[in-house]
């Protein structure tokens, strides 16, 4: 039987057999689909399947509290009412004896591309019903550029959705200069799935019509096809941006009119660029002793930029870094000196080569969308600083301006993701994991966050039940019908919610009377009674399969603004591109100033912290599956190296460690270590490695919270610090470490085996 359905990677066609996905093919529109598709097939029945309810032995056995045995302990199966009236009877007692502060909704994940059964929303939904919880803010993808952006520019969501778009670029950008590349590989996904993958096939245009492309990137393959590669050390992007900036400034390159008109603050800045202040002008000299680029060169590539239309874009993987604020800022500061933005063709980008939205038109409405309500509390931490939060209850800290408090959390609720790939340190997110009374985790699989869990709910996956979904930035409503019957015990997280809400006295709430398929149909009835086309009805609309909908072409980012700053003002303090932001000033802020500024990493090779760990590793997304989705999958499967996740190590790195092409590695620093194996690769800057985040983490001594991964997870490497006291970002991109080649018994992986379950 063959069924078509929506993945985040793509759309595709799926052959069922046996309550399984056997084969899947692309969109018949997708020119270039995800090789991500080839996960599919098998997910269903997969071993790593959370078969039916589960509580974690210790907990059931002596009840709610601290544990250090979350990821070392048996689980006991139950039954649906059972865990149902376990799970009830602890949130009221949570409830009761802490308030719902104490509670953590943290579930942040991409565990369905549906609009309905959409984990996160759902259980944000049920717990606003039963009077709230601690939430989180902006993503470990975007943490900083979701804090820095809205206050220089007034907005960070409009970077993405009404970027520039690829038809614009092909037709009229000259230079595309990209700091931390256009990696084609992570442009497969989208949020609510993709039906199209155009950017090979623009970048194909743009270079055919003379267009060039110029990356800044350790990894020569940030940009597939050809462009020309310079290789700063990781984590120097800023200062050879300044270096850009004080070309234009000395060598009167720099429009003034677009700064005076357009901007605030400029001349603050270049106060700082030229070290009237300091005595250190940021000159290209400057910064090749930082960078290890050639002066010369960054002095010539100023002035080309000056000399064409040119298009500054900076990938999110710059953000990811201990002062994350300080690229997508300065990328957007030497974008304004150029003078370009708004321009067809120029100006900035944030994010080409880091999602599959950037370059694409936006819908011209919003999409249907399963309301949440209000949040009763409205105590909230920055997403990646979950582990602060439970090992630092009442401790205050800094954020945006604001002084907060850490809450005293006694229950942590997620559903659907797993912070085991997201999440720095995984050492001490453990140590913080251990410190809740209870962890509940609703996931299909048997993850290593669903092992760190006391109350596992067996859920299913997105293509076990009906839904609907697409993408603010592709023009198609997919509908999502179920391809096989729910696994084992597997429910939808809606029937599971239902049945907690009625425990609760809130299912008439929580339901308002529908069942998940007339929650589909409503949805659907009252976002198309508001859109400006003849939408079908729900029937027919299930029926066809898909809907195309109307997109707004031909965008350049900030164009209405250059036509008219006024009418057009944005959401900025002084309604301009802010520069200088008096406000972030007014902060006193020492790792984050009132403008883009060079601050020297903690984790980078021109440090001291270099002579002992003397490699620069890169965690960058994977190209074998969607962070650590399926990572059980015959794609991910077939990147492993002797069954652990690759590392690629440059020849002369490779040599001096009495490296080989499948080897196994030690990969290794103060904070953890894992195995990987080894590919030897000259498209990396010497002394640099990179290994991909999403390798299920697989503990050798599954007791011990710094226990050797035995997988290849990066996240064992990572330090938890965030990206300043502006944002709290997550900087988990760059970290140093040491190789050495791992000459014992190598011991198996079981990173997808279920725990013991009696």
């Amino acid at each position: 039987m063959s069924r078509a359905s929506l993945a985040h990677w793509g759309a595709f066609t799926a052959e069922v057999s046996a309550g399984d996905l056997t084969a899947v093919r692309p969109h018949a529109g997708d020119d270039d689909p995800s090789p991500l598709l080839g996960n599919l097939p098998g997910s269903i029945r997969h071993r790593s399947r959370v078969a039916g309810p589960a509580i974690r032995r210790g907990w059931l056995d002596n009840g709610p509290g601290p544990s250090v045995r979350r990821g070392d302990d048996e689980f006991v199966a139950v039954s649906w009412d059972e865990l149902s009236d376990l799970l009830a009877g602890e949130l009221r007692r949570i409830i009761a004896e802490h308030g719902n502060e104490a509670i953590y909704g943290g579930s942040y994940g991409w565990a369905s591309a549906g609009r309905f059964h959409h984990a996160q929303s759902q259980v944000h939904r049920f717990l606003k019903l039963i009077g709230g919880y601690t939430s989180s803010r902006h993503s470990y993808s975007l943490g900083a550029t979701g804090v820095i952006m809205p206050r220089v520019v007034g907005t960070h969501d409009d970077l993405f959705k009404r970027s520039t778009q690829w038809e614009v670029i092909v037709e009229h950008t000259d230079l595309l200069v990209a700091f931390g590349g256009l990696a084609l590989k992570n442009t497969g996904i989208n949020h609510g799935g993709t039906t199209a993958h155009p950017a090979r096939d623009a970048l194909r245009r743009f270079r055919e019509r003379g267009g060039r492309i110029v990356s800044f990137s350790p990894l020569r393959d940030d940009v597939d096809g050809d462009h020309e590669w310079h290789a700063p050390r990781p984590g120097t992007d800023v200062a050879v941006m300044l270096a850009l900036a004080h070309v234009l400034a000395t060598e009167d390159l720099a429009d003034r009119a677009f700064l005076d008109t357009y901007c605030v603050g400029y001349d603050r800045f270049e106060r700082y660029l030229l070290g009237t202040d300091d005595g250190v002008p940021k000159s290209p000299a400057w910064a090749a002793t930082i960078s290890g680029l050639a002066g010369e060169d960054i002095t010539a590539l100023a002035r080309r930029m000056a000399a064409g239309r040119t298009l500054v874009t900076i990938s999110w993987s710059l953000q990811r870094i201990r002062h994350g604020e300080q690229a997508p800022w300065m990328g957007l500061t030497l974008a304004a000196m150029l003078g370009q933005i708004g321009l067809p063709g120029g100006g900035f980008g944030h994010g080409y080569g880091s999602m599959n939205e950037p370059g694409l038109a936006p819908l011209r409405f919003p999409l249907p969308v399963l309301p949440q309500g209000h949040n009763p509390v409205s105590t909230f931490i920055p997403v990646a600083a979950v582990s602060d939060m439970l090992l630092h209850p009442g401790r205050e800290y800094d954020y945006n301006g604001r002084r907060q408090t850490f809450p005293d959390i006694r229950l942590v609720y997620w559903a659907g993701g797993n912070p085991f790939h997201h999440h720095q340190n995984i050492g001490r997110l453990r140590r913080a994991l251990a410190r809740p009374d209870t962890v509940v985790v609703h996931d299909p699989y048997w993850t290593a966050m669903a092992k760190h869990a006391d109350i596992v709910v067996p859920s299913t996956t997105a293509y076990e039940r009906d839904d609907y979904s697409g993408s603010r930035n592709d023009p198609m409503l997919m509908a999502m019908p179920a391809l096989v019957e729910p696994y084992a015990q597997a429910r939808d997280d809606y029937t599971t919610f239902a049945e907690l809400a009625r425990r609760f006295g809130v299912a008439d709430e929580f339901t308002e009377g529908r069942t998940a398929r007339q929650w589909l149909a409503h949805l659907y009835a009252t976002w198309s009674a508001g859109v400006d086309f003849d939408a079908p009805s729900f029937d027919q609309f299930w029926a066809d399969g898909q809907l195309r909908l109307p997109t707004e072409p031909g965008l350049t980012l900030l164009a209405d603004f250059r036509a008219d700053p006024h009418t057009n003002r944005l959401n900025t303090p002084s309604g301009r591109i802010e520069i200088f932001s008096a406000e972030i000033d007014s902060f006193g802020y020492d790792d984050c100033l009132g403008h883009p500024a060079w601050f020297e990493p903690t984790e980078w090779l021109g440090g001291e912290r270099a002579r002992t760990y003397p490699l620069h590793l890169i965690a960058n997304q994977p190209a074998s599956r969607l962070h650590g989705q399926l990572d059980g999958g015959a794609t991910s499967q077939q990147s492993k190296v002797q069954g652990r996740e690759p590392i690629r190590i440059h020849p002369a790195d490779a040599a001096d460690r009495g490296l080989a092409d499948g080897d196994v590695a030690r990969v290794f620093n103060d904070r953890g270590a894992c195995l990987a194996g080894v590919v030897i690769d000259d498209r990396l800057r010497p002394r640099v490695v990179q290994l991909s985040t999403g390798a299920w983490f697989d503990p050798l001594e599954p007791g011990d919270p710094d226990s050797l991964c035995v997988h290849g997870n990066p996240n064992v490497l990572t330090d938890d610090i965030g990206t300043s006291a502006l944002a709290r970002g997550c900087t988990g991109a760059h970290v140093l470490v040491q190789l050495e080649k791992f000459t014992q018994h190598l011991p198996p992986v079981r990173a997808h085996e279920p725990p013991v379950i009696r």
